[in-house]
């Protein structure tokens, strides 16, 4: 199911690239804090993976949520002429900082697991052979 989804935003991206290649500058702020909260989204997803505690609803409403709402606090900014998008920025990144933090955590102690077990396992082997 996944990999159907990720299918879909690969052909929707590649057709919108094709067709509009350059973004007007005044939708680049919409679009660099649209993809910074799906961004953020994301990483929170995979940390809730790794924490066995993810729900797909709770990460479809987030993944929309913070999006919209980080492009309605973009436009009431441009409304005010305030860089209010800002403050969402620094929120969402700090957010996939420490998220990527977790993740990064997560898989290098896995890893040291993994290299303790060949290490136990090489000694036994040594041990086995005298």
């Amino acid at each position: 199911m996944i990999f159907i989804a990720i299918l879909i935003g690969c052909i929707l991206g590649a057709l919108i690239g094709m067709n509009a290649p350059m973004i007007s500058y005044t939708y680049s702020s919409y679009l660099a804090i649209a993809i910074i909260a799906a961004l953020d989204s994301v990483f929170g997803g995979i940390t809730s993976v790794i924490n066995k505690n993810f729900d797909l609803k709770i990460f479809v409403t987030g993944f929309f949520g913070n999006a919209i709402l980080a492009i309605l606090l973009t436009i009431l900014g441009q409304k005010l002429n305030v860089d209010i998008y800002l403050a969402a920025i620094v929120v969402f990144v700090g957010r996939m900082f420490v998220n990527l933090a977790i993740i990064r955590r997560y898989y290098v102690d896995k890893w040291i697991k993994i290299i303790k077990k060949r290490k136990v396992k090489s000694e036994r082997r040594k041990i086995e052979q005298n």
